[in-house]
């Protein structure tokens, strides 16, 4: 299976894709719970133009920075808050957070906060991506762990499910079989988890949001910005909506917005990232003379292979013994869909696919052997997911969905959400209260905003960053063509982009971009003469 992050989906080895140097390897509520939430957080309006204060404060506590590969550069401690704000006098959590001093010797007065994607991944482990893009450059970077995750207490971390998948890279994809050992392993989780005493309920975006408005009060910050990507992005403008004060500017890059985001929907952005590479490979002529009909060669080799699953032994990317992999067609779909195999490199893998040589596939597949057993916090994804994402569509929703978006592709195939296979039954046994009703809302704001989006992320597509600008009325939009998920540690210009926002919110410099085209793609031999 393919790896976690809303992008979310299946964790890949080391939670996500990394890029620049360091590769490592997705009903309505009861009314006593909207009454909680309006008590909890009131909206702008309810709450009169002020801000309000939380019924039970949060305090920050000075501490040592956590133990990582890559030393943190700052200082460090912990936000203390509680774990449901409803519930006075109950139990609390501890958000490790990370301030990262500007580069410049004269920083601006607003740092800018960090909301990393998932969710359930590391937003410590991701200060080194942010530090390379020039995030800090002329502000303080405050990042913090999120509730549920590493570094955060208590954590969420499902190693039963980090075995489930070290496993299923040797098991069909969308086998139901395959389906039953995840809820086995998802259950089991659940069960340790709430024998703890963790409040699986309170592991959601609207908490997960009013924490970040508790640490901007915790830390005496006046205002600050925002910065979010994927799942970040659907927390950011949460937060946006629910916290709007203090709030200088957000960016949000490869989008999530909230009110769409659902299990049927990974379908079309499965969809637009997949045919958006095929199109760039027919407008270079070289790929277009190597490569024709690309979509018809994917969809003859998903048909083939969920017919006829290939098994073979595949070395990991990051060494190690050879691994017995399975090939179907779900597996290949997941596989793009994760940017396992990168773009460039995709009309390539999918031609040698087709004249039996699975070999880059077949090792993007084999990353998976060696997950990093705790460090993806699979108990936040469920309960975010199953409350947030999943309630209001059906099984026969998201076939459809599957069926618009890839028209002849095997049911096996389309039965399952990209990045997100058998959710359905998973949440069955995770069980946590719908909360689609205070979830799926539109963020309206005119706080100067930057949204970006890259062509080829085939987890949150492009569209959707435009489609959340829409209401947001002093937006700039920018998409980077030729990169996938999370735009800004891959693109120099997106890094410059963002380095003007945050500089002039309302009319960052976006010259960069007109010059932009996808990288060329790479031309194999082709195999009568190879």
């Amino acid at each position: 299976m393919a790896e976690q992050d809303f992008g979310t989906g299946c964790p890949a080895p080391r939670g996500r894709t990394r890029h620049r140097g360091r590769a490592r390897s997705s009903a309505a509520l009861v009314t006593a719970g909207l009454a909680f939430l309006a008590v909890l957080a009131p909206t702008p309006s309810a709450a009169g133009g002020g801000e309000p204060r939380p019924l039970v404060p949060a305090r920050f506590v000075p501490g040592p920075c956590p133990t990582t590969p890559e030393p943190v550069p700052g200082r460090c401690g912990y936000l203390e808050v509680p774990e449901n704000r409803a519930r006075r006098g109950g139990r609390t959590v501890r958000l490790t957070v990370a301030i990262v001093p500007a580069a410049s010797g004269r920083p601006a007065a607003d740092p800018v906060v960090f909301m990393t994607g998932g969710p359930g991944a590391d937003a410590i482990s991701d200060i080194p991506f942010l530090i390379d893009s020039g995030v800090n450059r002329d502000r303080d970077l405050i990042v913090m762990a999120q509730r549920g995750t590493l570094h955060s207490r208590p954590n969420l971390a499902c190693p039963e499910v980090d075995r489930f998948y070290a496993e299923a890279v040797g098991l069909r994809y969308d086998a139901p079989a395959t389906g039953r050992r995840l809820v086995r392993a998802t259950r089991a989780c659940r069960d340790r988890l709430t024998a703890s005493g963790v409040d699986l309920s309170a592991y959601n975006t609207t908490e997960n949001a009013a924490d970040f408005a508790d640490l901007r009060r915790a830390l005496g910050i006046e205002r600050w910005n925002v910065y979010g990507y994927s799942y970040g992005t659907d927390l950011a403008l949460t937060y946006l909506r629910r916290h709007p004060w203090g709030v200088r500017s957000v960016a949000i890059d490869s989008v999530v917005p909230p009110q769409i985001v659902s299990l049927p929907w990974t379908w079309d952005s499965a969809r637009e990232g997949i045919t958006t590479i095929f199109a760039a490979c027919a407008a270079q002529p070289r790929c277009a003379h190597r490569y024709p009909d690309l979509r018809r060669t994917l969809t003859e080799q998903v048909r083939r292979l969920e017919a006829r699953p290939l098994t073979v032994m595949a070395a990991p990317p990051s060494g190690g013994a050879p691994v017995r992999v399975v090939l179907d067609g779900g597996a290949l779909v997941n596989l793009l869909v994760a940017n396992a195999v990168p773009a460039v490199d995709v009309p390539a893998a999918l031609d040698e696919l087709a004249h039996g040589n699975p070999e880059r596939f077949a090792r993007a597949r084999a990353a998976g052997a060696t997950p990093v057993v705790g460090e993806f916090a699979h108990g936040l994804t469920q309960s975010v997911a199953c409350a947030e994402w999943v309630p209001g569509y059906s099984r026969a929703d998201l076939l459809r969905a599957g069926r618009r978006a890839f028209p002849g592709w095997p049911d096996s195939v389309l039965a399952q959400a990209p990045q997100l296979p058998f959710e359905h039954d998973v949440c069955r046994v995770w069980d946590v209260p719908d909360r689609t009703a205070v979830q799926r809302v539109t963020t309206t704001s005119a706080v100067p905003a930057l949204v970006l989006s890259g062509t080829f992320d085939a987890k949150t597509g492009a569209r959707w960053g435009a489609y959340a600008a829409r209401t947001l009325s002093r937006s700039t939009t920018v998409r980077i063509p030729g990169i996938g998920h999370w735009v800004v540690p891959q693109s120099p210009c997106a890094q410059r982009v963002l380095a003007s926002f945050l500089t002039r919110p309302t009319g960052p410099d976006t010259r960069c971009v007109a010059g932009l085209a996808p990288k060329p793609f790479t031309i194999t031999p082709p195999p009568e003469t190879a």
